[in-house]
C-alpha cells in the first residue's frame, strides 16, 4: 500500500488521507546530517518491533485455533472450549491494540476521506470478525444452535483476525524496509559533503563548520580532503576525482579559474578557492533534491486490488446491510439473532485472505526467483512495470564498460628485451603516481610479470604526467604537452598513430627515454564482453535503448558504434539524464535507467524502473528498485520475462479471490435457505476462507521452477 496523500509533509503524525506514515525531508544541515537515525529508520525499526509482537501472539492463536479441526481435539483434555477461547481472546488483544491498531486507523480514515482501499477492507473484515468473536464468547446464548460446536461454544474469529492483520503487517515491514534503503541513500549522498573546512582569514587557517561558510570566503583544500562547496580555484592547482557527477573513474585536472564542486575529492596537491555557492545551492544538494524529490513527488502505481477495493468495499457493506434488512423482515424467529448472524457472516466471508495474500505471495516467490538468477528487486512496482518497459537509458562507464582504465597496448619502436624494458621503466615510474591511469599502467606491468625498480628524482606533472630517473635515464610519461615542454623529440609516424587512437575515445600518453619518445601506451575503459550480446538481445525484444555518459564525444561514439547504438549523447550532467526521463514519461512512456554511478542516483530513483549494477556504489543501488548482480545487462532480460510471468500470476490469483467472495457472498446471505433450508456454518466459512487461501499460494509457488531464457 502507498501513501494516498502527498507523501511528504511539515509535520509528522499521520497522513490526513490515508493514515499512513509521514516522513520528514532530508536535512543539509551539519546537525541534521548527524543524527543517527531518519524517519524511515525509525518507522522501519518500530514496525520490526510490532512484527516481533504480533507473530509471538499469532502463532499460539493459530495452534489452539486448528484443534478445532483435529477429531477428538487434544487441547479440550487440559482445559475445556470455553477456557481456550478466553484465552485466545487475551492473546489477541496486543496483536489488535497494539502491534496493528495502525490499520484500524487508516481505515477509518480511508472511510471519512472516501478514499477506499485495502485498508478499508482489512479494517472492516478484521474488526467484524473481532466483534462478533468477542460477542459470540461472551453471549453464545444470541445465537442459534446451528452456530454452535459440540461442546456448546460458538465458532470463534479471533485466528482469523491476527492472521490476516500480521499478514498485512509483514508487507507493510516489506515496503517500510525498501524506503529505508532510499533513506540510506539519501544519507550516504549527504555525507559526500564534509561537515568542517579549512577557511582562510587574513592568511591564517580556520577550521570551522560548513554551515559558517559565506560566499566569497577563501578555503584551503588539501591532498585527499573533500571539496566542501562549489567555487572556483584561486591559487593552485590538482586533479579532482568527479566520479559523483560525472560517473568517469579518472580525475579531473584543474587549473586557475576552474570550477569545482562539493563533495568532489581533491588529488594529490592543495589548492586556495573561493566559495561562489553553498547550502541548498551547491551541485550536491542539488543532486541530493533531485534523488529525494523523484523518489517520492511520482504517483504510485495503484495496486490492481485496491483498484477493485475501491468498488469491493461499498459492494460487500451494502451486501451485508441488504442482507441485515432481508432477515429482519422475512427470516425466521428470533429474527434480530439471524439477521445479525447473517449479515456479520457475508463480512466475514468477504474478509479479504485470499485477497490480502493474491499480490504479496507472486511478489515474494518471484523476487526470490528473481534472486536465484541474479537480480535483487527492492519492490513491487518494479516487478509491475518491467515487462511495460518501452525505452531505456543506460550510462557507459560501469554500466557497458569496464568501469576503470586498463592498458589495451603498448606501441614500441623497439622490440624484444628492449621492450620489456621500457615497460618496466614506465610501470616503475608509474608506482610513485596515485593516478588510475597510473594504476592501470602498474597492474598491466605486473600481469606481464615484470620487476618494479627504484626510481629517483620522481616528479607529477597535473593534468600532463610524470617524469623520473631509470637505470640513470630520463623516464617521461605523459601527453604531447609535457613531451614539448621537455624538448623531447616526437617522430611524425607516432603523431599519426596517436591521433588515431585518440580519435577512438582512447586515453594515449608518450613514453620518453632522454629526450626520446620511443613508444605509447594506449589506455581504455574496455567494453564489458556480456554487453554486445545484451544489447542486441534488448533491441531485439523491442526496447529503445539510448546511452547518456558523461564522458567525451569521441569515446561515447567509439563505444556506441562498436554496440550499434544508434541514440546516445555525451557529456551528459545528472540532470540531463533526469530531464530527459522526464521528458520521455510526459511523453506517455514507460522509462528504465540502467547505471552504476552516484551521478545517476537522481536518474535511478526518477524512472519508472531504476536498473543498478551490482558492480556500482552502494547509493546507486540503493537509489534504484533494480539490481543486477553481477552487472550483465542480460539480466534485465530476465526482468522484463519474469515482470510478464508474475503480473500474469498475480491476476489469476485476484481473480481466483475475487470470484471465492462473489460466490461466498451470497451464500453467506443465505440464499441457500429459502429453498434447502441450508445456511453456511461459520465452521463452513473458515475451510472455505482457509480453502482460498492455500489455492493462491499454490498457485503463487509455481513461479519458483519459472524459466526466464531459452
Amino acid at each position: 500500500m502507498h501513501c494516498e496523500g502527498k507523501k511528504v509533509y511539515k509535520t509528522f503524525g499521520d497522513c490526513p488521507v490515508c493514515g499512513m506514515d509521514l516522513v520528514e525531508q532530508p536535512s543539509l544541515s551539519k546537525a541534521d546530517n548527524d543524527t543517527s537515525q531518519s524517519s524511515e529508520q525509525k518507522i522501519y525499526k518500530a514496525l520490526i518491533l510490532k512484527m516481533k509482537i504480533a507473530v509471538s501472539f499469532t502463532l499460539p492463536i493459530f495452534i489452539i485455533s486448528m484443534g478445532d479441526l483435529i477429531p477428538g481435539n487434544p487441547l479440550t483434555k487440559i482445559l475445556d472450549q470455553k477456557s481456550w477461547n478466553l484465552i485466545q481472546f487475551f492473546l489477541s488483544l496486543p496483536v489488535v491494540f497494539y502491534a496493528c491498531r495502525m490499520f484500524f486507523v487508516r481505515a477509518y480514515k480511508s472511510i471519512i476521506t472516501l478514499n477506499l482501499n485495502m485498508f478499508t477492507l482489512v479494517g472492516i473484515g478484521t474488526g467484524v470478525a473481532f466483534l462478533f468473536s468477542i460477542v459470540a464468547l461472551f453471549f453464545p446464548q444470541l445465537f442459534p444452535e446451528e452456530f454452535k460446536t459440540q461442546s456448546g461454544t460458538v465458532h470463534l474469529y479471533f485466528e482469523a483476525t491476527v492472521v490476516i492483520l500480521t499478514l498485512v503487517l509483514l508487507g507493510q515491514l516489506l515496503e517500510a524496509k525498501a524506503h529505508k534503503q532510499t533513506s540510506s541513500a539519501l544519507q550516504k549522498l549527504l555525507n559526500l559533503a564534509p561537515l568542517e573546512a579549512i577557511l582562510v582569514i587574513n592568511g591564517k587557517d580556520k577550521l570551522v563548520s560548513i554551515d559558517s561558510i559565506k560566499i566569497g570566503d577563501l578555503l584551503r583544500i588539501k591532498p585527499g580532503e573533500k571539496i566542501p562547496v562549489d567555487g572556483k580555484i584561486i591559487t593552485g592547482q590538482s586533479s579532482i576525482d568527479e566520479s559523483m557527477i560525472s560517473g568517469e573513474a579518472i580525475p579531473v585536472d584543474k587549473v586557475e579559474g576552474d570550477k569545482v564542486n562539493a563533495g568532489t575529492i581533491n588529488g594529490v596537491k592543495t589548492f586556495l578557492m573561493k566559495a561562489e555557492k553553498i547550502g541548498a545551492d551547491t551541485l550536491l544538494s542539488q543532486i541530493i533534491k533531485m534523488v529525494n524529490d523523484a523518489s517520492r513527488s511520482r504517483a504510485p502505481i495503484q495496486k490492481l486490488a485496491d483498484k477493485v477495493s475501491k468498488y469491493f468495499v461499498p459492494f460487500v457493506i451494502l451486501a451485508s446491510a441488504l442482507t441485515f434488512c432481508l432477515w429482519f423482515i422475512f427470516g425466521p424467529e428470533p429474527v434480530f439473532t439471524y439477521a445479525f448472524v447473517n449479515a456479520i457472516a457475508v463480512l466475514i466471508i468477504a474478509c479479504p485472505c485470499a485477497l490480502g495474500l493474491a499480490t504479496p505471495m507472486s511478489i515474494m516467490v518471484g523476487v526470490g526467483r528473481a534472486a536465484q538468477l541474479g537480480l535483487l528487486i527492492k519492490n513491487a512496482e518494479a516487478l509491475e512495470l518491467m515487462d511495460k518497459v518501452d525505452i531505456l537509458i543506460t550510462d557507459k562507464t560501469g554500466t557497458l564498460t569496464e568501469g576503470r582504465p586498463s592498458v589495451e597496448k603498448i606501441f614500441s619502436l623497439q622490440e624484444g628485451e628492449q621492450k620489456n624494458n621500457l615497460l618496466q621503466s614506465i610501470a616503475s615510474l608509474n608506482q610513485y603516481s596515485e593516478h588510475p591511469l597510473a594504476t592501470a599502467v602498474v597492474k598491466y606491468g605486473k600481469e606481464k610479470n615484470i620487476n618494479l625498480i627504484t626510481v629517483s628524482d620522481f616528479k607529477s606533472i597535473t593534468g600532463q604526467g610524470v617524469i623520473g630517473t631509470v637505470d640513470n635515464k630520463k623516464i617521461i610519461l605523459g601527453n604531447q604537452k609535457l613531451m614539448q615542454t621537455e624538448d623531447a623529440i616526437i617522430p611524425e609516424s607516432l603523431i599519426n598513430k596517436v591521433l588515431a587512437e585518440q580519435k577512438l575515445g582512447k586515453t594515449v600518453s608518450y613514453i620518453s627515454v632522454d629526450k626520446t619518445v620511443l613508444g605509447f601506451v594506449v589506455i581504455i575503459d574496455a567494453i564489458k564482453q556480456t554487453s554486445n550480446n545484451s544489447i542486441k538481445e534488448l533491441i531485439a525484444s523491442g526496447l529503445n535503448i539510448i546511452m547518456m555518459t558523461g564522458d567525451n564525444i569521441n569515446t561515447a561514439k567509439f563505444v556506441a558504434d562498436k554496440l550499434q547504438i544508434n541514440n546516445f549523447k555525451a557529456g551528459c550532467l545528472p540532470q540531463d539524464k533526469l530531464n530527459k526521463i522526464k521528458q520521455l514519461q510526459s511523453q506517455g512512456k514507460i522509462v528504465a535507467m540502467a547505471g552504476d554511478g552516484i551521478n545517476d542516483a537522481p536518474a535511478l530513483a526518477q524512472a519508472n524502473v531504476g536498473i543498478a549494477m551490482g558492480t556500482g556504489t552502494d547509493i546507486a543501488i540503493e537509489s534504484a528498485n533494480l539490481t543486477l548482480v553481477n552487472g550483465d545487462l542480460k539480466g534485465i532480460i530476465k526482468a522484463k520475462n519474469l515482470s510478464f510471468e508474475v503480473m500474469k500470476n498475480i491476476k489469476q490469483n485476484l481473480f481466483f479471490a475475487f470470484f471465492y467472495n462473489v460466490l461466498g457472498v451470497p451464500i453467506a446471505a443465505g440464499i441457500l435457505f429459502p429453498v434447502f433450508g441450508i445456511l453456511l456454518s461459520p465452521m463452513i466459512a473458515a475451510i472455505a476462507m482457509s480453502f482460498s487461501s492455500v489455492s493462491v499460494i499454490a498457485n503463487s509457488l509455481r513461479l519458483k521452477n519459472l524459466k526466464l531464457l531459452n
